[in-house]
Protein backbone atom coordinates (compact mmCIF):
# COMPACT_ATOMS: atom_id res chain seq x y z
CA UNK A 1 0.00 0.00 0.00
CA UNK A 2 2.61 2.16 0.56
CA UNK A 3 4.45 1.86 -2.71
CA UNK A 4 1.44 2.42 -4.30
CA UNK A 5 0.81 5.61 -2.68
CA UNK A 6 4.24 6.55 -3.50
CA UNK A 7 3.72 5.55 -7.11
CA UNK A 8 0.54 7.90 -7.33
CA UNK A 9 2.58 10.88 -5.94
CA UNK A 10 5.72 10.59 -8.14
CA UNK A 11 3.08 10.04 -11.42
CA UNK A 12 1.37 13.03 -9.93
CA UNK A 13 4.66 15.04 -9.60
CA UNK A 14 5.82 13.84 -13.24
CA UNK A 15 2.33 14.69 -14.97
CA UNK A 16 2.96 18.36 -13.37
CA UNK A 17 6.15 17.94 -14.55
CA UNK A 18 5.16 17.32 -18.31
CA UNK A 19 2.64 19.77 -17.83
CA UNK A 20 4.43 22.85 -17.38
CA UNK A 21 7.50 21.59 -19.90
CA UNK A 22 5.12 21.79 -22.34
CA UNK A 23 3.58 25.31 -21.36
CA UNK A 24 7.25 26.18 -21.27
CA UNK A 25 7.59 25.09 -24.77
CA UNK A 26 4.34 26.52 -26.08
CA UNK A 27 5.25 30.18 -24.38
CA UNK A 28 8.50 30.17 -25.99
CA UNK A 29 7.39 29.58 -29.71
CA UNK A 30 4.62 31.29 -29.16
CA UNK A 31 7.16 34.39 -28.42
CA UNK A 32 9.10 33.74 -31.21
CA UNK A 33 6.24 33.85 -33.36
CA UNK A 34 6.06 37.48 -32.13
CA UNK A 35 3.28 37.30 -29.87
CA UNK A 36 2.73 39.55 -27.19
CA UNK A 37 2.23 38.41 -23.27
CA UNK A 38 -1.34 39.47 -23.00
CA UNK A 39 -1.94 37.03 -26.25
CA UNK A 40 -0.57 34.22 -24.18
CA UNK A 41 -2.40 35.48 -20.85
CA UNK A 42 -6.11 35.60 -22.46
CA UNK A 43 -4.83 32.08 -24.55
CA UNK A 44 -3.85 30.21 -21.20
CA UNK A 45 -7.03 31.56 -19.52
CA UNK A 46 -8.97 29.78 -21.94
CA UNK A 47 -7.02 26.70 -21.90
CA UNK A 48 -6.58 26.28 -18.41
CA UNK A 49 -9.94 24.33 -18.03
CA UNK A 50 -9.62 21.92 -20.11
CA UNK A 51 -5.80 20.73 -19.87
CA UNK A 52 -7.22 20.15 -15.38
CA UNK A 53 -9.76 18.39 -16.95
CA UNK A 54 -7.54 15.89 -18.76
CA UNK A 55 -5.17 15.71 -16.36
CA UNK A 56 -7.46 14.65 -13.98
CA UNK A 57 -8.92 12.25 -15.94
CA UNK A 58 -5.76 10.91 -17.08
CA UNK A 59 -4.70 10.77 -13.01
CA UNK A 60 -7.77 8.90 -12.27
CA UNK A 61 -7.46 6.54 -15.04
CA UNK A 62 -3.49 6.17 -14.23
CA UNK A 63 -3.95 6.09 -10.30
CA UNK A 64 -6.82 2.90 -10.82
CA UNK A 65 -4.12 1.12 -12.57
CA UNK A 66 -1.06 1.53 -10.30
CA UNK A 67 -3.79 -0.41 -7.62
CA UNK A 68 -3.79 -3.75 -10.10
CA UNK A 69 -5.07 -6.52 -8.71
CA UNK A 70 -3.52 -9.96 -8.92
CA UNK A 71 -5.01 -10.81 -11.85
CA UNK A 72 -3.94 -7.64 -13.95
CA UNK A 73 -0.52 -9.39 -12.60
CA UNK A 74 -0.61 -12.32 -14.10
CA UNK A 75 -1.99 -10.77 -17.67
CA UNK A 76 0.49 -8.30 -17.49
CA UNK A 77 3.74 -9.59 -16.03
CA UNK A 78 5.74 -6.81 -17.26
CA UNK A 79 3.63 -3.40 -16.90
CA UNK A 80 2.06 -4.48 -13.45
CA UNK A 81 5.64 -4.96 -12.32
CA UNK A 82 6.72 -2.54 -9.30
CA UNK A 83 10.17 -1.43 -11.52
CA UNK A 84 8.23 -1.11 -14.94
CA UNK A 85 6.03 1.22 -12.59
CA UNK A 86 8.74 3.40 -11.62
CA UNK A 87 10.22 3.60 -14.87
CA UNK A 88 6.87 4.59 -16.11
CA UNK A 89 6.05 7.59 -13.22
CA UNK A 90 9.84 8.95 -13.32
CA UNK A 91 10.18 9.27 -17.63
CA UNK A 92 9.64 12.89 -17.24
CA UNK A 93 12.15 13.06 -14.79
CA UNK A 94 14.53 10.88 -16.86
CA UNK A 95 14.29 12.72 -20.21
CA UNK A 96 15.24 15.87 -18.72
CA UNK A 97 17.66 14.71 -16.70
CA UNK A 98 19.35 13.56 -20.03
CA UNK A 99 19.08 16.19 -21.62
CA UNK A 100 20.41 17.98 -18.68
CA UNK A 101 23.52 16.25 -19.13
CA UNK A 102 23.48 16.84 -22.79
CA UNK A 103 22.91 21.12 -22.49
CA UNK A 104 25.31 20.87 -19.61
CA UNK A 105 27.82 23.13 -21.58
CA UNK A 106 25.50 25.54 -22.76
CA UNK A 107 25.99 29.16 -21.77
CA UNK A 108 22.40 30.45 -22.20
CA UNK A 109 19.85 29.75 -19.89
CA UNK A 110 17.17 29.79 -21.99
CA UNK A 111 18.86 27.11 -24.16
CA UNK A 112 19.51 25.16 -21.14
CA UNK A 113 15.38 25.38 -20.12
CA UNK A 114 14.34 24.45 -23.43
CA UNK A 115 16.68 21.38 -24.03
CA UNK A 116 15.20 20.12 -20.75
CA UNK A 117 11.90 21.11 -21.34
CA UNK A 118 11.90 19.00 -24.34
CA UNK A 119 14.08 16.18 -23.14
CA UNK A 120 11.23 15.68 -21.10
CA UNK A 121 8.88 15.72 -23.68
CA UNK A 122 10.79 13.16 -25.78
CA UNK A 123 11.07 10.84 -22.94
CA UNK A 124 7.42 11.22 -21.78
CA UNK A 125 6.56 10.25 -25.32
CA UNK A 126 8.43 7.50 -26.06
CA UNK A 127 7.69 5.62 -22.56
CA UNK A 128 3.83 6.52 -22.74
CA UNK A 129 2.88 6.14 -26.44
CA UNK A 130 5.01 3.67 -27.87
CA UNK A 131 6.78 1.64 -25.62
CA UNK A 132 3.50 1.28 -22.99
CA UNK A 133 1.01 0.31 -25.70
CA UNK A 134 3.99 -2.31 -27.36
CA UNK A 135 4.59 -3.88 -24.04
CA UNK A 136 0.51 -4.32 -23.26
CA UNK A 137 0.49 -5.91 -27.05
CA UNK A 138 3.04 -8.53 -26.16
CA UNK A 139 1.65 -9.81 -23.25
CA UNK A 140 -1.93 -9.81 -24.52
CA UNK A 141 0.15 -12.04 -26.76
CA UNK A 142 1.18 -13.96 -24.26
CA UNK A 143 -0.27 -18.05 -23.75
CA UNK A 144 -0.28 -17.29 -19.94
CA UNK A 145 -2.06 -14.04 -20.34
CA UNK A 146 -4.29 -15.30 -22.94
CA UNK A 147 -5.53 -18.57 -20.86
CA UNK A 148 -5.96 -16.18 -17.69
CA UNK A 149 -7.96 -13.67 -19.29
CA UNK A 150 -10.23 -16.12 -20.89
CA UNK A 151 -10.69 -17.98 -16.98
CA UNK A 152 -11.52 -14.38 -15.67
CA UNK A 153 -14.28 -13.95 -18.04
CA UNK A 154 -15.89 -17.13 -17.66
CA UNK A 155 -15.52 -16.70 -14.05
CA UNK A 156 -17.51 -12.76 -14.69
CA UNK A 157 -20.18 -14.53 -16.82
CA UNK A 158 -20.54 -17.38 -14.49
CA UNK A 159 -20.99 -14.78 -11.22
CA UNK A 160 -23.48 -12.55 -14.01
CA UNK A 161 -25.68 -16.20 -14.27
CA UNK A 162 -25.41 -16.63 -10.32
CA UNK A 163 -27.05 -13.20 -10.02
CA UNK A 164 -29.50 -13.39 -12.77
CA UNK A 165 -30.59 -16.81 -11.48
CA UNK A 166 -30.47 -15.16 -7.41
CA UNK A 167 -32.64 -12.35 -8.97
CA UNK A 168 -35.06 -14.66 -10.47
CA UNK A 169 -35.47 -16.62 -7.40
CA UNK A 170 -36.44 -13.60 -5.78
CA UNK A 171 -38.63 -11.96 -8.34
CA UNK A 172 -40.75 -15.39 -7.72
CA UNK A 173 -41.31 -15.27 -4.16
CA UNK A 174 -42.00 -11.97 -4.44
CA UNK A 175 -44.82 -12.48 -7.13
CA UNK A 176 -45.74 -15.79 -4.76
CA UNK A 177 -45.91 -13.57 -2.22
CA UNK A 178 -47.65 -10.72 -3.72
CA UNK A 179 -50.71 -13.64 -5.63
CA UNK A 180 -51.14 -14.74 -1.91
CA UNK A 181 -51.75 -11.16 -0.72
CA UNK A 182 -54.19 -10.41 -3.51
CA UNK A 183 -55.55 -13.82 -3.25
CA UNK A 184 -56.54 -13.43 1.11
CA UNK A 185 -57.67 -9.26 0.25
CA UNK A 186 -60.18 -10.83 -2.11
CA UNK A 187 -61.44 -13.05 0.54
CA UNK A 188 -61.49 -9.91 2.95
CA UNK A 189 -62.64 -7.67 0.61
CA UNK A 190 -65.49 -9.69 -1.26
CA UNK A 191 -68.35 -8.10 1.39
CA UNK A 192 -67.14 -4.73 1.12
CA UNK A 193 -67.44 -4.63 -2.84
CA UNK A 194 -70.71 -6.04 -2.61
CA UNK A 195 -72.05 -3.24 -0.39
CA UNK A 196 -69.90 -0.79 -2.52
CA UNK A 197 -71.92 -1.92 -5.57
CA UNK A 198 -75.06 -1.57 -3.92
CA UNK A 199 -74.28 1.89 -2.50
CA UNK A 200 -73.83 2.50 -6.08
CA UNK A 201 -77.00 1.12 -7.24
CA UNK A 202 -79.00 3.30 -4.58
CA UNK A 203 -77.12 6.69 -5.65
CA UNK A 204 -78.33 5.97 -8.88
CA UNK A 205 -82.05 4.70 -8.38
CA UNK A 206 -83.08 6.12 -5.50
CA UNK A 207 -80.47 9.33 -5.13
CA UNK A 208 -79.03 8.13 -1.82
CA UNK A 209 -75.69 9.33 -0.46
CA UNK A 210 -73.74 6.32 -0.26
CA UNK A 211 -70.52 8.60 0.27
CA UNK A 212 -70.49 8.06 4.20
CA UNK A 213 -70.15 4.57 3.90
CA UNK A 214 -68.07 4.93 0.90
CA UNK A 215 -65.43 6.65 3.09
CA UNK A 216 -65.82 4.12 5.78
CA UNK A 217 -65.21 1.10 4.14
CA UNK A 218 -62.31 3.08 1.92
CA UNK A 219 -60.63 3.43 5.19
CA UNK A 220 -61.13 0.91 6.24
CA UNK A 221 -58.95 -0.52 3.24
CA UNK A 222 -56.22 1.91 3.75
CA UNK A 223 -55.57 0.52 7.37
CA UNK A 224 -55.45 -3.31 5.88
CA UNK A 225 -52.91 -3.02 3.00
CA UNK A 226 -52.52 1.11 1.76
CA UNK A 227 -53.25 1.88 -1.67
CA UNK A 228 -52.74 -1.21 -2.83
CA UNK A 229 -55.98 -3.07 -0.92
CA UNK A 230 -57.92 0.54 -2.56
CA UNK A 231 -56.89 -0.40 -5.51
CA UNK A 232 -57.88 -3.69 -5.34
CA UNK A 233 -61.40 -3.38 -4.02
CA UNK A 234 -62.16 -0.47 -6.44
CA UNK A 235 -61.34 -3.10 -9.58
CA UNK A 236 -63.68 -5.65 -7.14
CA UNK A 237 -66.33 -2.90 -6.89
CA UNK A 238 -66.40 -2.57 -10.52
CA UNK A 239 -66.31 -6.01 -11.42
CA UNK A 240 -69.25 -6.93 -8.75
CA UNK A 241 -71.55 -4.17 -10.24
CA UNK A 242 -71.18 -5.22 -13.78
CA UNK A 243 -71.70 -8.91 -13.15
CA UNK A 244 -74.94 -8.28 -10.81
CA UNK A 245 -76.31 -5.42 -12.50
CA UNK A 246 -74.80 -7.21 -16.51
CA UNK A 247 -73.35 -3.76 -17.28
CA UNK A 248 -70.61 -1.45 -16.47
CA UNK A 249 -70.71 1.11 -13.56
CA UNK A 250 -71.51 4.56 -15.83
CA UNK A 251 -69.99 7.12 -13.41
CA UNK A 252 -67.11 5.98 -11.12
CA UNK A 253 -68.69 6.74 -7.97
CA UNK A 254 -65.90 4.72 -5.88
CA UNK A 255 -63.16 7.38 -6.96
CA UNK A 256 -65.19 10.32 -6.37
CA UNK A 257 -66.27 9.13 -3.02
CA UNK A 258 -62.65 8.41 -2.03
CA UNK A 259 -60.96 11.24 -3.32
CA UNK A 260 -58.77 12.34 -0.50
CA UNK A 261 -58.36 9.48 1.88
CA UNK A 262 -54.81 8.00 2.14
CA UNK A 263 -53.15 8.32 -0.67
CA UNK A 264 -56.11 8.18 -3.42
CA UNK A 265 -56.03 11.26 -5.42
CA UNK A 266 -58.44 12.39 -8.18
CA UNK A 267 -61.02 10.19 -10.72
CA UNK A 268 -58.55 10.02 -13.46
CA UNK A 269 -55.39 8.89 -11.55
CA UNK A 270 -57.14 6.18 -10.19
CA UNK A 271 -58.79 4.99 -13.53
CA UNK A 272 -55.22 4.70 -14.40
CA UNK A 273 -54.47 2.38 -10.95
CA UNK A 274 -57.71 0.21 -11.88
CA UNK A 275 -56.74 -0.91 -14.72
CA UNK A 276 -53.00 -1.56 -13.70
CA UNK A 277 -54.86 -3.77 -10.86
CA UNK A 278 -57.13 -4.97 -13.59
CA UNK A 279 -53.36 -6.71 -15.13
CA UNK A 280 -52.27 -7.55 -11.64
CA UNK A 281 -55.08 -9.12 -10.97
CA UNK A 282 -55.68 -11.14 -14.59
CA UNK A 283 -51.79 -12.00 -13.71
CA UNK A 284 -52.48 -13.34 -10.35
Amino acid sequence: MKQRNTLKLVHFASTVWFALCAAYISVVALLQAGKSWWFIVSLSGYSTVIVLLLISLYLFAVFRGVARSQKSEVEHPISASFYYLVLYDVSPFLGALAACSGAIMSTKITHYLMMTAIGSLWATFLVWIIIDPMVGLVEMLLPSSREHRRKRLAQAKAKREREYLANQCLLKQLQTEEKRQWSHWEELLRPYAEKLAASVVRSETAGEDGETEAIDIAVKAWQTGGLSCMRQLHYMTMQTYKENYKKPMPIDYISIWWDGIGSWQSRWFEEECSQNADQEVSCA
